[in-house]
């Protein structure tokens, strides 16, 4: 192993990971827009905003919110919803995420006030119901957060690094069109993309591409989008996740110029 390879040394991590890596596509939600007639992935992308910014609100752990994002997708994948019914569906996913992953957890009531009165407690009580038994009540899933977390401590990463990949994660949760992307490599493209847009050199090594499993020719397509994503947050609409990663809390890493021309280079070059 690497000299600085602080990874290798522990032996059950490294089989908790190939597990994860085994798994990972067995409880993945499947490509769901086709059939849903009511709702779409610009309305997704709505909901997702404003739940990352309730997961602000509330000051959750950063888990909740990709488990959160991972149950709504999981459950579209399998119930048709009505558009009235789409925000229920996001809160009731963000509290079953809260009560798994959080100590103290967000009540009901929290819900029902940041949701305006929109839905009753009955309701998101009976929501919720739903939703673990359409699950099988599996919520032990690996969401590119548990990939995440992995390959940062592989990559060496310092805390700019670590802030503009998960600038690089939560745009991915905004977008619809991450579905078709295995949660390992949306995390290791979030890495790629966070490395090409802060210049490190080598943008990847034999570490990175031992503990991610993805040589860089894999990541180009899914990091190639999240670089597009970055370009296009300014002028978005929904600002959440660009405004979160402006501020200086977080490096203003959101503020870094996007990748796009060293992405053409590389292409124009492999």
């Amino acid at each position: 192993p690497d000299a600085g390879d602080q990874l290798a040394v522990v032996d059950y991590v490294e089989d908790i990971y190939k597990f994860y890596k085994l798994s990972e596509n067995s409880s993945r939600p499947r490509d769901y827009m086709g059939s849903q007639t009511q709702i779409n992935a610009k309305m997704r992308a709505v909901l997702a905003d404003w739940l990352i910014e309730v997961h602000h609100r509330f000051e959750l752990m950063p888990e909740t919110l990709y488990l959160t994002l991972y149950i709504i997708d999981r459950y579209l994948s399998m119930e048709m919803v009505l558009r009235r019914e789409l925000q229920l569906v996001g809160v009731t996913a963000m509290l079953i995420a809260c009560k798994y992953e959080e100590i103290w957890a967000p009540e009901v009531n929290d819900f029902i006030c940041i949701s305006d009165r929109a839905y009753s407690r009955e309701q998101i009580l009976a929501k919720e119901k739903q939703i673990l038994d359409k699950l099988e009540w599996n919520l032990t899933v690996p969401t590119p957060y548990v990939f995440l977390v992995r390959f940062l401590k592989a990559a060496l990463s310092d805390k700019e690094m670590e802030h503009m990949v998960f600038f690089f994660a939560e745009l991915g949760l905004m977008q619809y069109s991450m579905i078709s992307y295995c949660p390992s490599m949306v995390a290791a493209s979030a890495i790629y993309a966070a490395r090409t847009t802060l210049n490190k050199s080598p943008l990847w090594n034999e570490t990175l591409k031992r503990h991610t499993g993805f040589c860089e020719q894999q990541l180009m397509a899914c990091t190639k989008l999240l670089v597009e994503f970055h370009s296009s947050a300014a002028e978005s609409k929904l600002k959440v996740v660009y405004k979160k990663y402006s501020s200086p809390q977080r490096g203003a890493v959101a503020l870094q110029p996007p990748a796009m021309k060293q992405l053409e280079e590389m292409k124009g070059s492999t």
